[in-house]
């Protein structure tokens, strides 16, 4: 009897969200778009895995240089606006690339020379949990998820994926050194048993390794920071600080310096260890709390970085060719 009461609590608990479309971004938005640009401009769309809850994992090429750079988005439930933003710059920049003009005044023929690699959103388990859509769950999984949650239906702060391990503290640079006081699945900061655990992170690894880019930036929220450096060898130092430095400048954001003591398990940490080439975490939106920022912001952030990844093209363009 007991179990059937808590049944029908969970249920009441976790009744459809109505209201939320035009509040966020969801996965089912970002689907829709992305089908839209790829039927009008025929790019190549990859599925590079599959999430916990067995959704696919996107990628998109842009451009038909055989190198590339890699942008990702939506590592963290709540950090939707970055998948808003690629899917904005994957729009804006196709149109161009097709039409023959500049993009954001760099020349659209670079992408001849380098392509992108859009995964505009790594974690939509994640990020239909943060929303409030917990529609793909059965009911001992609401149980589950809000167990992580805290026994609390304030789904906004969520940070993970379904099963409760944080992605970007997922990957082996560093894991070893991360403390973390959450020693259990929970909405946010577990790291999980082991690295490369999450089916998300082993599809975006797996995949790095086969693309090979030349530079990556892991695109999150929030704060309008940018980080650049984890234990970069000496010889690449120069290099890699001038590409965030013009990053810094095209956004307004800040460049963030090294720490002495800094701990990885980022994406970005395990890309510049392992490839020794540039990587960047950018963190969109002015700081918020436990929660997403609000879309309204999305105007602003767009400005900021519209150039941004044009802008990476052309400098792994001039890496390649040294």
């Amino acid at each position: 009897m007991r179990k059937i009461m808590l049944i029908g609590i969970v249920s009441l608990l976790f009744l459809p969200k109505t209201a939320l479309a035009e509040a966020v971004y969801s996965p089912e938005r970002m689907e829709m778009d992305l089908k839209a640009i790829q039927d009008q401009y025929k790019l190549d769309v990859q599925i590079i895995g599959q999430t916990e809850k067995g959704k696919n994992i996107k990628a998109v090429k842009l451009g038909n240089g055989k190198k590339s750079i890699l942008l990702v988005g939506s590592h963290h439930g709540r950090e939707w606006l970055s998948s808003k933003i690629l899917i904005a710059m994957l729009e804006n920049y196709a149109a161009a690339y097709r039409a023959g003009k500049p993009i954001e005044g760099y020349p659209s023929e670079l992408l001849n020379q380098v392509s992108i690699w859009f995964i505009p959103m790594l974690n939509p388990d994640g990020v239909s949990i943060q929303q409030g859509d917990l529609s793909s769950l059965n009911v001992l999984e609401k149980i589950s998820v809000w167990k992580m949650n805290r026994y609390s239906t304030n789904w906004s702060r969520w940070k993970a994926n379904a099963k409760g391990v944080d992605l970007n503290r997922q990957y082996p640079a560093g894991w070893n050194e991360v403390i973390s006081h959450e020693t259990k699945p929970a909405y946010q900061f577990f790291k999980g048993e082991q690295p490369l655990q999450a089916a998300e992170v082993k599809a975006l690894v797996k995949f790095t390794e086969e693309m090979d880019p030349l530079i990556s930036v892991s695109y999150h929220t929030s704060g309008r920071e940018i980080f650049w450096h984890y234990h970069n060898k000496r010889e690449n130092m120069a290099r890699d600080y001038g590409i965030a430095k013009k990053t810094a400048e095209l956004t307004g954001y800040e460049l963030s310096f090294p720490e002495k003591e800094a701990v990885g398990s980022g994406f970005t940490d395990w890309f510049i260890t392992k490839f020794n080439r540039p990587g960047m975490t950018i963190e969109l939106s002015y700081l918020v709390e436990e929660t997403n920022p609000p879309v309204t912001v999305f105007p602003e952030e767009w400005e900021r970085n519209r150039s941004i990844g044009i802008m990476l093209v052309k400098e792994a363009s001039q890496l390649h060719n040294n």
